[in-house]
């Protein structure tokens, strides 16, 4: 029996299988912020005991962001390169992913100076040094784990690799797909160092409820809240409005069409899952295949604006909660660093993680020790993020098509209105081939995410 994507019974069940693992993983996070939190309350000294948890899992993410930053840039350099081979679709879909990420990140940085999440935690930096003196187990245990390399430098080294690789020209592929093999153990070893965010997530919460009461946990769900809250306004009211300007259409209807995708990525919290279904659904809105083949793939992996939100309200959480809050430069230069960097977070999940540490690292190395506590909520926020990002892949295709004029919209309006519903069999006969080409379409990538 085949699947409606036209896929075998056992690439289901793998896949099924590996979904499930996720959310394990997931119960287990929420399971351990909560025993965090309580043990926190309960036991302070103990909570604050139990801070190097914490502080080695966030090194184990560290020792990460340099390869991550250094694979994903170089290859995405190249994705850049091929999308913009295919002419005017490919120049104007990346114009303007670029332009609503941007956008997307000057919004996090508005709503966070807005609401100042964090404020008033004042959490102190893990010393290991000064834990060292008491504890010489924990020191030796955290010294195991390596340290991490420089982000600015291998940020402008992967920008010149990039670059040296376009100009190779078709001599420089054996080199990129060799990148992307190494991308793709990065990725692997990053997977695995996840399966350990219930123990850091527990030793975080745990030390910052122990050390600040209940007040860390009421920061904490501002912060989410927030963020859902910015999420919500950047669909309807940016999105939405762009939509009804540009092509008349409703976002709420749209929303509607696509909502099967929708409870798909909220029970997987990737977006990645849906990949194969919206270039179908896109395909029978109207907009015509080459457009969709460019503009979706290409938008998997450079139009992320819900990380981008998150990413920078995430910062200004860290730095808030720590006491060092940005200044207005430094909020700039954290924002051009996510620009570029946020390009690398269509992973797997943890890499957004990874691209928020980088950015503190790169800006203040001494806000890292507050990212633990990001560890607890970030599986909470993950949801939003990925329907953010697949609401704004959605929304990009249809605009792209009305600006190059290659979508029927008298079509448009008899789908959206319900006269000509989809049909799941077409995912059979028309897109069993859907992956590998979005794949292909979009150079080396690692899977969109959460």
């Amino acid at each position: 029996m085949a699947s409606q994507r036209g896929e075998s019974l056992d690439t289901v069940k793998t896949r099924r299988k590996g979904i499930d693992k996720s959310h394990y993983l997931y119960i287990a996070v929420i399971a351990a912020v909560i025993l965090g939190a309580v043990v926190g309350l309960m036991f302070p000294e103990v909570g604050k005991s139990l801070k190097p948890l914490g502080d080695g899992f966030i090194k184990l993410i560290k020792m990460m962001i340099a390869p991550i930053i250094f694979c994903t840039i170089v290859l995405g350099i190249g994705s850049i390169a091929k999308a913009a081979t295919v002419g005017k679709v490919g120049g104007l879909a990346l114009g303007y992913f670029v332009l609503m990420s941007t956008f997307a990140l000057a919004i996090g940085l508005v709503v966070g100076n807005m609401i100042h999440p964090g404020e008033g935690l004042k959490l102190a930096p893990y010393d290991p040094s000064k834990k060292a003196e008491v504890d010489s187990t924990v020191a030796f245990l955290l010294g195991i784990i390596p340290g991490d390399i420089p982000v600015l430098p291998t940020l402008f080294a992967a920008l010149l690799v990039g670059f040296a690789l376009q100009k190779m020209g078709p001599q420089g592929a054996p080199v990129l797909k060799a990148i992307g093999h190494g991308q793709a153990l990065v990725f692997r070893i990053l997977i695995m160092i996840m399966w350990l965010a219930p123990v850091g997530a527990f030793g975080a919460i745990a030390a910052v409820v122990g050390a600040t009461g209940f007040q860390a946990i009421v920061s904490m769900f501002t912060l989410m809240a927030a963020f859902y809250i910015t999420c919500a306004l950047f669909i309807v009211i940016i999105l939405g409005g762009l939509l009804k300007i540009v092509t008349g259409v409703n976002i709420f209807k749209l929303m509607k069409y696509l909502g099967r995708e929708y409870l798909l990525i909220f029970s997987t919290s990737s977006s990645e899952a849906a990949l194969p279904r919206l270039i179908a659904k896109m395909e029978h809105l109207g907009v015509s295949k080459p457009v969709v083949g460019v503009t979706v793939p290409t938008g998997y992996s450079f139009n992320l604006d819900g990380t981008a939100i998150y990413l920078t309200m995430a910062s200004l959480f860290v730095a808030n909660a720590m006491g060092t809050p940005l200044d207005l430069g430094a909020q700039v230069s954290l924002l051009v660093f996510m620009i570029i960097a946020s390009k690398g977070a269509a992973g797997v999940t943890g890499a957004g993680l990874a691209t928020l540490a980088a950015g503190l690292q790169a800006h203040k190395p001494e806000l890292l020790g507050g990212v633990g506590m990001i560890v607890g909520i970030d599986r909470f926020m993950s949801e939003a993020r990925a329907l953010t990002n697949f609401t704004g892949n959605a929304v990009a295709t249809v605009l792209i098509g009305t600006w190059v004029k290659e979508i029927e919209r008298g079509q448009v309006d008899q789908v959206l209105s319900g006269k000509l519903p989809f049909d799941e069999q077409t995912m059979i006969a028309g897109h069993g081939h859907t992956e590998p080409a979005a794949t292909e379409t979009e150079a080396p990538r690692v899977p969109a995410a959460v």
